[in-house]
């Protein structure tokens, strides 16, 4: 009831830009351009945690774009997901490369049941819906698999460091049971509306890692035509993953085909391009 009195509410009160608070509009030219007008470009946290798949951001996360994220996630403003599924599309387009193997498959970092209660809606799977829906119109196989859970539960992250972000999101994360299958024969891309330290989107990597997919013994090609493939700092092959608690090694952890797109990082983050 909650989201759809938002979506109502959206339809017959008096808008405002949603990153500028003008008057009389849902978003202004100049704050959409801020979203979408500048190419999605390869980003990296500094430092760079180890098991970072390739990121693309649309956005660097500040002024308009932090405040139309915050409303979207905060405070309900629903309508935007819409323009924040196009900035995601456009990173999701440029990490994957031209059309290749198998569709692009989704996976939206998983939100705590708490979180999405206090917020009456999960903001990051919908987005990614809405970036699926853009990618298909403009020609891009594209689906959501929404396959990740959490496993227990972890701190608030905000105040963290970095080391501890990666300690507290370390083995959090979890591929629902039957997720696996949603998963082969597609190009896996990690999607979040926002990305720091790169702590969330490490932790998301191990698990579908640690399922086994993209696994160059189960892959024919061999990985080959990868836009990752050659890219430095990419994960490859050798550095090996353990599923927690399993007690056995789990298969290479090189998942040619896993990469991850975001909609805004630190400014920081966006401006570095070391390629």
């Amino acid at each position: 009831m909650r989201g759809w009195w938002r979506e109502f509410s959206g339809l017959v009160l008096p808008t405002a830009c949603g990153g500028c608070g003008r008057p009389r509009t849902a978003l202004c030219e100049e704050c959409r351009a801020a979203l979408l007008g500048v190419p999605a470009r390869r980003v990296r946290p500094a430092p760079e945690p180890v098991g970072l798949p390739v990121v693309y951001a649309a956005a660097p996360y500040e002024d308009a774009v932090r405040a139309v994220l915050l409303g979207h996630k905060e405070r309900g403003a629903l309508g935007m997901a819409e323009v924040l599924g196009q900035a995601l599309a456009g990173a999701a387009r440029a990490v994957a490369g031209p059309s290749g193997r198998g569709p692009l498959l989704l996976v939206p970092l998983p939100s705590s049941r708490r979180a999405v209660r206090a917020r009456g809606h999960d903001a990051t799977r919908r987005i990614a819906l809405a970036a699926a829906g853009e990618l298909r119109r403009t020609g891009t196989d594209a689906r959501v698999a929404a396959v990740l859970r959490q496993r227990r539960v972890v701190a608030d992250q905000a105040g963290l460091s970095a080391p501890q972000r990666l300690a507290n999101l370390s083995g959090a994360l979890v591929v629902a049971g039957g997720g696996a299958r949603l998963l082969e024969g597609g190009r896996v891309v990690l999607v979040d509306d926002l990305m720091t330290t790169g702590a969330t989107l490490v932790e998301a990597a191990r698990a579908v890692r640690a399922t086994g997919v993209g696994d160059p013994g189960n892959d024919p090609s061999g990985g080959d035509g990868c836009p990752g493939q050659g890219i430095p700092g990419f994960p490859r092959a050798g550095a090996s993953h353990q599923r927690p608690g399993a007690g056995a090694a789990v298969r290479n952890a090189g998942v040619a085909h896993l990469m991850a797109a975001v909609v805004a990082v630190t400014p920081e983050s966006f401006a570095i391009n070391r390629n």
